[in-house]
């Protein structure tokens, strides 16, 4: 059937990483999926979490949150209360993902701030997330070897994340909001470049899905994180 939006089953929303968006961070980005929107920042702070002080081994972690109007309706601010249930696993997802892709010996004892905050959602605000993030977290660390804080990059690879899914009986990459709402299947697919899996969160909305499909949609989301690879570096690469 037809995507809301035109694509093709295999193709992914447009994609734009603007590097430097916020100049103050040690390392950020602005990433754009379609519609959805994020700000990645990267903040070095010189110390590390008590469980880890005098092991000479550093730290990343991050917060994520959404503006009250980055939905179709008003969303009320995680302030009183503290990050809700979904807020807190996806920000410990984002810090996972990077934790695993950093030599965190090499970063000393200090701790690298991740703070993913959504402008506009329109679906894979966390997917979105993750891959922003990496930029950031980059350039922090490209930052922290030309200050001569540390001796070299301490990143073992990139680090990308794409939806995939089933809508219909259709398996579709990256989807946006409306095809996300509608899904049988959901699957985030958290990835290096080196084709390591980090993460798969795949749920059953409303069929169970078997094997075949699995590996179906595992393929589907190659095409789109091989993409994002792309757009990573270019960004990393770019003045």
């Amino acid at each position: 059937m037809p995507r809301v939006d035109g694509r093709g089953s295999n193709q992914m929303r447009p994609v734009k990483i603007t590097r430097g968006f916020m100049p103050n961070a040690e390392g950020s980005c602005l990433i754009e999926v379609g519609s959805t929107r994020v700000i990645c920042t990267a903040s070095i702070d010189e110390k590390v979490p008590p469980h880890l002080k005098g092991k000479n081994e550093g730290w990343v972690t991050a917060e994520y949150s959404m503006l009250p109007r980055a939905t179709h309706t008003r969303t009320q601010r995680e302030t009183k209360n503290g990050p809700g249930g979904r807020t807190m696993e996806i920000q410990r997802l984002i810090g996972r993902s990077l934790r695993t892709v950093v030599e965190l010996p090499v970063l000393g004892e200090r701790t690298i701030w991740i703070d993913c905050d959504v402008l506009q959602a329109d679906g894979g605000t966390r997917c979105a997330s993750i891959t922003g993030a990496y930029v950031a977290l980059a350039d922090a660390c490209k930052r922290l070897v030309e200050t001569r804080a540390i001796n070299r990059l301490p990143l073992l690879s990139q680090v990308a994340a794409i939806s995939v899914g089933m809508v219909g009986t259709d398996d579709l990459l990256d989807l946006c909001y409306q095809e996300d709402s509608n899904a049988a299947v959901d699957m985030n697919v958290i990835c290096t470049d080196k084709g390591k899996y980090i993460e798969l969160q795949g749920t059953a909305e409303k069929t169970p899905f078997d094997r075949a499909r699995m590996n179906r949609l595992l393929d589907l989301a190659q095409i789109g994180l091989d993409e994002l690879f792309r757009l990573q570096k270019a960004a990393l690469e770019s003045k």
